[in-house]
């Protein structure tokens, strides 16, 4: 039930998406990809259905695997992704400097998690695939 309800959201997102464009692009021919307000709307509602395409997943890893918990990985690669969201949203003539350094530490602690988690992963792997191969006969 709850990944139906993610897939009507991340359809309502497409569709917002594919509206915005299309009346801006075909009907009205205002689309200006440099000018700074299109593309962070452009780019912000592309990001919001990358987001719920992500969580969707997530979402159907866990059901598919039968697991109750969510890996770390996933969660912390959608906050990556909502983190990028706001930076190109963000208008940085008016957004104060301190938002941006508190943006930029949480990108980079964000990123460090996902090196670490990502690093454990890959050693988990190998512990077992050389476990594997010593149980294995001859």
């Amino acid at each position: 039930m709850l990944t139906i309800l993610i897939a009507l959201i991340v359809l309502a997102a497409l569709w917002n998406l594919l509206k915005l464009v299309a009346t801006s692009l075909l009907l009205v021919d205002i689309f200006d990809p440099t000018d700074p307000a299109v593309f962070q709307t452009v780019f912000g509602a592309i990001f919001t259905v990358v987001i719920a395409l992500e969580f969707k997943r997530s979402l159907l890893v866990v059901v598919e695997r039968r697991f109750g918990i969510v890996q770390v990985r996933t969660v912390v690669m959608i906050a990556i992704l909502a983190v990028v969201r706001k930076f190109v949203i963000l208008d940085l003539s008016q957004t104060e400097a301190m938002k941006l350094l508190a943006l930029g530490a949480a990108i980079l602690a964000l990123g460090i998690v996902y090196w670490l988690v990502r690093d454990q992963d890959r050693r988990e792997a190998e512990v077992a695939a050389l476990e594997s191969a010593e149980t294995r006969p001859p």
